[in-house]
């Protein structure tokens, strides 16, 4: 009896839980579908009075200074180049520090976990000032080129790699493949789960990314969707909530379809890495 209290006790929290971050969701969106007029007068009625498209349409056109479909390309270029990137970076060097002698291991994977507590503002005005005097600024290079090396990705994958079983290994060498064939017809497949998970997690963190892009862009061309999104709150949105909304729903399209289809892989992968 005990024990489905306690169950019926930690359902009703994760009710209360996920209420908690599906309610502001389904309020911009229902708000997407108002009129500014009703978004300003409606006060707590949930639903539009009238439901319109407009909001959308007018937010998709690119009129009134709003290219929403230039800064979501920018947003994608930028989020998938800078994922490609660190899957191929964090992977070799996780199975390198996971298998291979390499010198000076231990005090390479102290540097690895002590990099996570550094924030990430004590590293921006360095950054900020090489990509200056570099030249990079307002480039897709700025925009992608820090988040070409990601510690949480080498510390996640090598917790993997290291659990990852010798025998199946040795049994690729005695088939006659080499290191190069092991790590990629026989380690690589079955860390799938955990490499989507690392790509969703930074995806999301590019894409999301708001500080970095808003300082070190300043073309119009060069905005990220949410770069973009502040710009018009503060411009031309600074009385439109209802635009507003469906321009920031809009935004949020791109990360949950990637969600839906790694939905799996990616609970798999904080399994199998023991996230929690």
């Amino acid at each position: 009896m005990q024990r489905k209290a306690s169950k019926a006790v930690i359902v009703i929290l994760a009710i209360l839980i996920g209420l908690m971050f599906l309610v502001p969701i389904f309020w911009m969106l229902a708000t997407s579908f108002k009129s500014d007029q009703e978004a300003f007068t409606a006060g707590l009625k949930w639903l539009p009075e009238v439901f319109t498209l407009e909001n959308y349409t007018y937010a998709l056109s690119g009129d009134g200074e709003t290219p929403v479909l230039s800064w979501m390309a920018n947003s994608l270029f930028v989020g998938i180049i800078g994922t490609l990137i660190v899957l191929v970076v964090d992977t070799l060097a996780a199975y390198g520090l996971a298998r291979l002698d390499v010198p000076f291991k231990k005090l390479l994977i102290g540097l690895f976990i002590g990099s996570l507590t550094i924030p990430w503002v004590i590293t921006f005005l360095p950054l900020y000032m090489e990509f200056n005097t570099l030249g990079l600024l307002d480039t897709y290079a700025v925009l992608i080129l820090p988040y070409s090396a990601n510690a949480f990705g080498v510390f996640l994958l090598y917790q993997y790699f290291r659990t990852f079983p010798r025998e199946l290994e040795e049994a690729a060498f005695l088939d006659g493949a080499n290191k190069w064939q092991v790590f990629m017809k026989v380690v690589l497949p079955s860390a799938r789960p955990v490499i989507w998970t690392l790509g969703i997690f930074t995806f999301m963190g590019i894409y999301n990314d708001f500080l970095w892009p808003l300082v070190t862009t300043s073309s119009p061309e060069m905005r990220t969707i949410t770069t973009g999104i502040a710009i018009m709150q503060q411009g031309s949105f600074v009385s439109s909530p209802a635009k507003l909304m469906a321009l920031t729903s809009i935004a949020t399209i791109p990360a949950v379809i990637l969600f839906i289809i790694g939905q799996r892989s990616f609970i798999k992968g904080v399994n199998q890495t023991g996230i929690k």
